[in-house]
C-alpha cells in the first residue's frame, strides 16, 4: 500500500460523524481510521459488484475514467480484460463504419 496520503475535506451529517467518532473510541482509534478504513471496504465491495462493474466498464468505454483509473477500480486482471475489451469493439465500430 502506499505511503502517500493526500488530505480530503468533505461534509457528512452530524449523526453519519458522531456514529462514526463513537466507533473508533469503542475501537481505541481517531476518526480519521474509522473513515479511511469504511471507505476501503466500500471501494473493495464495490470493486466485486457486477452491476457497479458493469457501470465502471461503460464509464471506461465512453472515455470518462481512464485506464488507470479504471485498474484502481477493479485491479488490474480485470482491467485489463476490459482494455482489450475495448479495443476489440473500437475496431468493430470502425470496421462497421467503413462498411457502411
Amino acid at each position: 500500500m502506499s505511503t502517500d496520503k493526500k488530505r480530503v475535506q468533505f461534509r457528512a451529517s452530524n449523526r453519519l460523524i458522531d456514529r462514526a467518532d463513537a466507533l473508533a473510541a469503542v475501537l481505541g482509534k481517531d476518526r480519521t481510521d474509522v473513515l479511511v478504513t469504511a471507505l476501503r471496504e466500500y471501494l473493495q465491495d464495490a470493486a466485486h459488484d457486477d452491476a457497479l462493474t458493469q457501470e465502471i466498464a461503460a464509464a471506461y468505454y465512453d472515455d470518462e475514467i481512464t485506464f488507470e483509473q479504471l485498474k484502481a477500480l477493479v485491479g488490474a486482471e480485470e482491467a485489463a480484460n476490459l482494455r482489450v475489451l475495448k479495443q476489440q469493439l473500437d475496431e468493430d465500430f470502425i470496421d462497421e463504419v467503413a462498411d457502411a
